[in-house]
């Protein structure tokens, strides 16, 4: 069994596989770059390594680094969290061939699935080769990466030229890999996403859907589930459609596989190989611990033939530090005080406690909250109320935005789609 986990990462998702290994028994091993050196998830891990610079290129995404200090530690499994080297398959197989327990897909996974292009291929589909003005709007993305970078919408057939150049820049810069694909841009759509948990016995669990409709910059702000709205046999398909990427690739452990549904029809978009940022909601709604599962399935244990009956609905919202009215500018300064009212049905997942610091080198998220309750009208309520009587002195966050958001008319009514911000904070 594994007894001392290395979580590869920072931030509120370091702290969040530290808080279940505790539970569970597990020892565990954090690694900071020197601005990291007094964070939470360094303060909350049993040992911490130090690796040292601030730039993530030097610190959290050198694989040969973390390796080194996973052995030197002691060690026998290593956890990627989300992000930086979470789904880089070379990194996988640098933790294998050190003799280390991956906890994640095998690496041939991560591989196939890496490529947007490849995982479109593996679902029967075809990127648009040749762009007329019939097929217009489209949508440049990324063959790697996600997060909204490489990514432009074109409307109009003389701008394609210059936004694949554009595109295939900022692919390069953003995942080291140019490689951009043209898509239909699919307007007024849902992002509509499923889990998927699969075994090394050949069991997967799809494990219902997730509303992510509503994004900044092609990131998710808010995350729900169920899906609301969406009839039994679109649900039914995209499960089936979800289980068979997963068989495609003889995929092990948690991935989430993403669709943009409109016109009562699912378009695959991707899978991502590893866990989400939103996984809570699914936690919450089935009753799971999903990195508890993540462990079990690296040990070599099965899951039940059938996954928990699913029970209320959840919502999640991140708290950014970052300045909605002027360009999501990510904030910095002195987090003076960070704490939110004990709620039952209220899950509260942060990187940052009072007294912290937020740096200008990574990703200005503080926390992500979650509420769960029977209904989703009382999720959303709980949620906004949790959000608006939370203590959160220090740099400007965009909480304010987010309580907005959940009582929106038009989010309250489950109406909303992947157009939300535009329409409604256009300038």
């Amino acid at each position: 069994m594994i007894s001392k986990v290395l979580v590869a990462n920072r931030g509120e998702i370091a702290c969040r596989v530290l808080r279940t290994c505790a539970e569970l028994g597990v020892r565990t091993v954090a690694v900071h770059s020197d601005p990291d050196e007094r964070a939470l998830h360094t303060r909350t891990a049993d040992e911490a390594v130090r690796l040292p610079g601030a730039p993530p290129a030097d610190t959290y995404l050198r694989g040969d680094l973390i390796v080194k200090a996973a052995l030197a530690a002691g060690a026998d499994a290593v956890h990627p969290g989300y992000g930086f080297l979470s789904e880089n398959p070379d990194f996988a197989r640098q933790v294998l061939d050190a003799g280390l327990v991956w906890i994640g897909p095998p690496p041939e996974a991560i591989e196939a699935m890496a490529s947007k292009t490849r995982a479109k291929e593996l679902m029967g589909l075809e990127p648009l080769r040749e762009v007329t003005g019939a097929d217009l709007p489209v949508l440049v993305k990324a063959a790697a990466g996600g997060g909204g970078r490489g990514m432009r919408v074109v409307r109009r057939l003389e701008d394609l030229e210059a936004e694949l150049t554009a595109a295939r820049a900022e692919a390069l810069s953003a995942f080291g890999d140019g490689e951009v694909f043209v898509e239909p841009y699919v307007e007024g759509g849902r992002h509509v996403e499923v889990q998927v948990l699969a075994d090394t016995h050949g069991t997967v669990w799809a494990l219902g859907t997730r509303d992510c409709s509503l994004q900044r910059r092609h990131q998710k702000v808010v995350e729900e589930a169920p899906a609301p709205g969406l009839p039994p046999g679109l649900v039914e398909d995209l499960h089936r459609q979800a289980v068979r990427a997963a068989r495609a690739v003889d995929y092990v452990g948690a991935g989430t596989v993403e669709f943009l549904v409109a016109d009562g029809r699912a378009h695959f978009l991707e899978m991502n190989t590893r866990l989400q940022v939103e996984h809570p909601v699914t936690e919450a709604v089935y009753g799971i611990d999903l990195v508890a599962l993540q462990l079990r399935i690296a040990e070599g244990g099965a899951l039940d033939p059938e996954p928990p009956a699913p029970r209320g609905h959840a919502v999640e919202a991140r708290l950014y530090a970052e300045d909605p009215a002027h360009g999501w500018a990510p904030q910095t300064g002195l987090l003076h005080r960070f704490a939110f009212p004990e709620t039952a049905g209220v899950r509260v997942d942060a990187g940052f406690a009072d007294g912290d610091r937020i740096g200008v080198h990574y990703d200005p998220m503080l926390a992500k909250v979650v509420a769960h309750a029977p209904t989703r009208a009382e999720a959303v309520r709980k949620l906004a109320g949790a959000l608006e009587r939370a203590a959160v002195h220090g740099p400007v966050t965009n909480r304010g935005l987010l309580v907005n958001s959940l009582r929106h008319e038009e989010f309250v009514t489950g109406r909303m789609d992947t157009g939300f911000y535009d329409r409604h904070l256009a300038g």
